[in-house]
């Protein structure tokens, strides 16, 4: 029985879809570092399946399962989130300026479609400021981190590259691996980075791939790219010897839905996650991996509410993934329900170890 959507949805789905989840955010945050609770949220919701187990970068990954950037974008609760079963944590995105983010409400439900249409606008509290308490962070998985540019029309050129380098240096020491986040689409003066030349201006600036010290750097590219312009981010980026990309962030687009027209012209612009990009993410994963020859690490992100659509990321060519909007529909135990699920699956098909689902 799925205790939280018999009891606690019904709760929080009564509030606006920003007052909850910056209600969830200031409860989690609060029991962050008190022992007893992490410790026997950690004996609900753990689990410890060697078949799950990957080393990549040369970082151990004790689950596929990540939480995907914009649910903490502050790094206020990831004690809280190891413990829940995650496999490893993305904090951001952060900008080198703090920034509120656009007026409210700025996050809407579309229930009957499983998926979610946010603005948020990069609000998070600095690059200063989080780096300063991720400092302070011991995890037992990895942590990343994601940087964009600040939100803000007058960042542009130079100045721009200058911003996304404050964060990126500050990241650096402490990052596990670094995403680029290149792709959102709720920057308020509606660009991004994925224009090949722009990209390939910002890797240069930011010296991707010549310290093999740095932490393994991910581009994080859109769902809604044409094929064509896929295959040129990523020939830029094979070009820096980047570590890999996260496929998907949100969907301009208003595809694969159910709900009326008119709700939609209400809602207005933003990104669209969940069950409706579900489709569109995993072929972006499938053109990644068949591009970079299934040579470059893929992390699937994009309407995984179950280890169905988990497996089917996998099978698709990602080695990790991450999850947002499933855990707002389906609960704290869906990082389980699907690390079981996918453990249940391989021993079904007598399969020893997750990356044997990628052949």
């Amino acid at each position: 029985m799925n205790l939280y959507k018999l009891l606690a949805r019904p709760v929080l789905f009564r509030l606006p879809s920003d007052r909850a989840h910056e209600l969830t955010i200031r409860m989690v945050s609060s029991m962050n570092n008190f022992i007893p609770i992490t410790g026997l949220t950690g004996l609900m919701y753990k689990t410890n399946t060697p078949s799950l187990h990957q080393k990549i970068w040369g970082l151990h990954f004790p689950s596929p399962v990540g939480l995907a950037a914009g649910f903490d974008k502050n790094g206020t609760t990831l004690n809280m989130m190891e413990k829940l079963g995650f496999g490893f944590v993305e904090v951001g995105s952060i900008t080198a300026d703090s920034s509120l983010g656009n007026p409210k409400p700025r996050s809407f439900r579309l229930v009957e479609d499983h998926s979610l249409i946010n603005r948020m606008g990069l609000n998070n509290d600095g690059a200063k400021t989080i780096i300063k308490r991720l400092e302070k962070v011991s995890l037992n998985i990895p942590m990343g981190i994601n940087i964009a540019k600040t939100h803000s029309p007058k960042i542009s050129g130079q100045t721009a590259l200058d911003d996304y380098k404050f964060s990126y240096d500050l990241a650096k020491p402490i990052a596990d691996y670094i995403t680029i986040n290149i792709s959102c689409p709720n920057t308020e003066e509606g660009k991004t980075f994925e224009d090949p030349e722009t990209l390939n201006r910002l890797l240069n600036y930011l010296e991707v791939g010549t310290n093999s010290s740095d932490p393994p750097v991910l581009i994080k590219v859109s769902v809604d790219g044409e094929g064509d312009q896929l295959r040129e981010i990523i020939e830029v980026s094979e070009s820096f010897a980047v570590s890999g990309y996260i496929a998907t962030n949100t969907s301009s687009n208003r595809e694969n839905l159910t709900a009326s027209a008119n709700t939609i012209d209400q809602i207005g612009p933003g990104g669209l996650s969940g069950r409706a990009i579900r489709d569109k993410s995993t072929e972006k994963i499938r053109l990644i991996s068949e591009v970079t020859k299934g040579e470059k690490t893929v992390v699937g992100v994009g309407g995984i509410f179950s280890a169905d659509d988990a497996i089917e990321k996998i099978k698709a060519g990602a080695d990790l993934l991450q999850i947002y909007t499933g855990m707002i529909y389906e609960g704290p135990g869906i990082v389980k329900r699907i690390n079981e699920g996918i453990a249940k699956h391989l021993k079904s098909e007598n399969l020893d170890h997750i990356y044997q689902l990628r052949k």
